[in-house]
């Protein structure tokens, strides 16, 4: 399990990933503001550290992953009045469409995905310590962090005090001590959801909730704390304070971020209202495309949208599952992975050992996909030959799937019976020059998910990849 090594914002350096506790890994991420569907910046980040998450299993680590619902939220608020619903309807609406959305991405649930306003008494707990410390004050049903009594505000960031206070609005909140403090509790206001605490009704400031959450679920200390850049500041600087003000330990060894998706040359933000949601997306795209073309740009770039980009990952991605369908329509048993494929499982965990190098392990992948697809075309005649090559591709899915890829290839085998007999009726129309039957016969292939294409040797029939 040695030689993975992670960039970790917090040094700016790559180092080698070792465990709080040998042979395990506490990872935390920031999940979304369920206001509004989520758009392709959010598949990228939840893809981003499924792909984590699946490496650190595959290379041996027990993972504990845990991904948040912020579920209370001026935003969400704001939505809830102008419906005349609950907030909780809101985002419990959204809740399940991010949900639904995610899993038609392959997404794997994390180990617990706490909502906010289930944890609102560990919140309270932990400003009562803040309060009881220094590291907080109270005015007027508010609480605020004082920033200035924890110096080491702006380490994740870069950021030093003297720059913060010179970009603060001092008009914000007249009544905060230092224009850099941040609210830790909201005191209830008319039309807001409120919860007791000892400073009155109110509701919690959102950088809180994850650093209790985190704490919750994780510890005062656990291996990786991600999420997307935008995040690095405030936020996650924010969490660093409150938590580790209270337990004078790191909250989090690492930290991780992937950068943005630019719709254009602008950031995707529902804010800007320039969104494109992930149900929009695979309406017309595969999903394993959509995260191939994710995957295809190392995790920490910026990524710009284009339809053309994940048109060509999916024809990609059609090589690969042309590949599946072929060794499932052997129908033969897979032995051991033969010598000549036995050297690109190193090379893929070469490839993800170094910051999780998605773009190199792909080329790994296709690398594979190519020798496979010439051991078939110089043919597979003997059992062992096709023993070799249903080997190899069971190989090649393997590794395909610890990126979350080739998901639901292997399922059922080949064609159904269905489809082989409008292939063979198919193969007799064209036999006779009836073209117009054998064009109608494979546009019925092709609506029971199957593509027909005609070779040299008869034939050919591969599952739609959309």
């Amino acid at each position: 399990m040695g030689g993975l090594k992670v960039y970790n914002t917090m040094t700016r350096t790559k180092e080698e990933l070792v465990p709080l506790t040998p042979g395990e890994i506490r990872m935390y991420s920031c999940g979304v503001t369920v206001y509004d569907l989520s758009h392709v910046g959010h598949a990228k980040m939840m893809i981003v550290f499924d792909v984590i998450a699946r490496y650190l299993k595959a290379a041996g680590y027990r993972v504990t992953f845990v991904r948040n619902f912020t579920d209370i939220e001026d935003k969400i608020i704001r939505r809830a009045n102008e419906e005349g619903v609950p907030a909780r309807e809101i985002s419990e609406r959204y809740i399940a469409a991010f949900r639904e959305d995610i899993a038609a991405l392959g997404v794997e649930a994390p180990d617990a995905e706490p909502k906010a306003t289930d944890h609102v008494a560990e919140m309270v707990a932990l400003i009562e310590r803040l309060v009881a410390g220094g590291y907080a004050y109270v005015m007027d049903g508010d609480v605020y962090f004082e920033v200035r009594r924890f110096p080491a505000y702006g380490k994740l960031s870069g950021k030093n005090l003297d720059e913060l206070l010179a970009g603060a609005r001092v008009d914000v909140d007249e009544r905060k001590r230092d224009p850099r403090d941040f609210a830790l509790w909201k005191a209830a206001k008319p039309d807001e959801p409120s919860w007791p605490s000892p400073w009155g009704p109110g509701r919690p400031g959102w950088h809180i909730e994850c650093s209790a959450m985190a704490m919750r679920y994780l510890g005062e200390s656990f291996d990786i704390h991600g999420g997307g850049q935008d995040l690095i500041f405030p936020h996650h600087e924010c969490e660093i304070a409150q938590a580790e003000a209270v337990t004078h330990k790191p909250l989090a060894r690492y930290w991780v971020h992937n950068g943005f998706v630019n719709l254009g040359k602008a950031k995707m933000s529902k804010s800007l209202g320039n969104t494109l949601t992930i149900r929009d997306i695979v309406k017309r795209h595969h999903p394993e495309a959509l995260r191939l073309w994710i995957l295809g740009t190392h995790y920490r770039h910026l990524l710009e949208w284009s339809e053309e980009r994940v048109e060509e990952a999916a024809r990609a991605l059609a090589r690969l599952t042309r590949l599946v369908d072929d060794a499932s329509a052997l129908g033969a048993a897979a032995g051991s992975v033969p010598s000549a494929f036995a050297g690109f499982a190193p090379r893929f965990v070469a490839a993800m050992d170094d910051d999780f190098n998605t773009p190199q392990a792909l080329g790994v992948l296709f690398d594979f996909a190519r020798a496979l697809s010439e051991q078939r075309d110089r043919g597979l005649g003997t059992p062992e030959a096709r023993a070799d090559f249903v080997a190899g591709v069971a190989e090649l899915v393997r590794l395909a799937r610890v990126l979350g890829l080739l998901q639901r290839r292997l399922e059922g085998g080949g064609p159904p019976p269905e489809v082989e007999r409008l292939v063979g009726e198919r193969t007799e129309a064209r036999a006779r020059r009836d073209f117009r039957r054998s064009d109608e016969l494979r546009a019925e292939i092709q609506r029971l998910g199957w593509l027909v294409e005609d070779t040299p040797g008869g034939p050919r029939l591969t599952r739609k990849s959309g």
